[in-house]
C-alpha cells in the first residue's frame, strides 16, 4: 500500500467511527426522550391521583405542582420529539401504570406516605437520567438540561413532605 491509500483508509475509518458514534447517540437520545415523555404522562397521572386521594394539604398541593410542571415539560418534550422525528408515546409505560394502579388502591395517610416515598425515589432516578442526557449538545440535551431545575424542586418538595412537613404519620 502506498501512503495515499493508507491515508484514505484512515479517513474512511475515522468517518465510520464518527458516524457510528452519532448514530448511537441519536438512538440513546431518542430512547431517553421516549422515557421522559412516558414519565411526564405518569407524573401528571400521579399528581391527579394525589389531589384525589391525598389526605394532607401538602400532598394535594404537591400533586397540583406535578400536574402543572409535568404537563408543561411534556409539551416541550413532544415538541423536541417532533423535531427529531420521534413518534412519541401517548401515555405512561407499563411499569409506571402498574405503580399508579398500586397507589390508587391506597387512601389517607397510607397513600400519602407511599406516594411521597415513591416521588422521592422517582425524582432521584429522573435527575440522574436527565443529567446524563443533558451532556449532549442537541435539542434533547437542551430539553434535559432545562428540565433539571424543576425536577430538583420536585425532589426537595417530596423530601420535605417525607421528613414530616405536610404528611401525617397516622
Amino acid at each position: 500500500m502506498n501512503g495515499e491509500t493508507i491515508f484514505r483508509a484512515c479517513i474512511a475509518v475515522a468517518l465510520l467511527t464518527v458516524a457510528t458514534s452519532v448514530f448511537a447517540q441519536d438512538r440513546t437520545g431518542k430512547a431517553f426522550l421516549q422515557e421522559a415523555i412516558e414519565g411526564n404522562y405518569a407524573e401528571v397521572q400521579m399528581g391527579q391521583l394525589a389531589q384525589q386521594k391525598g389526605q394532607s394539604d401538602g400532598v394535594k398541593s404537591f400533586g397540583q405542582m406535578l400536574v402543572t410542571d409535568h404537563t408543561d415539560a411534556n409539551n416541550k418534550a413532544l415538541s423536541v420529539a417532533k423535531d427529531v422525528g420521534l413518534n412519541p408515546p401517548n401515555g405512561p409505560n407499563k411499569k409506571e401504570q402498574s405503580n399508579y394502579d398500586r397507589l390508587s388502591k391506597l387512601s389517607g395517610a397510607a397513600f400519602d406516605r407511599r406516594f411521597v416515598k415513591d416521588m422521592v425515589m422517582d425524582h432521584r432516578n429522573d435527575i440522574r437520567e436527565y443529567q446524563r442526557a443533558s451532556k449532549t449538545k442537541d435539542s434533547i440535551g437542551q430539553y434535559a438540561s432545562d428540565s433539571l431545575p424543576t425536577l430538583r424542586k420536585h425532589l426537595r418538595t417530596a423530601q420535605s413532605l417525607e421528613s414530616g412537613h405536610g404528611v401525617s404519620s397516622r
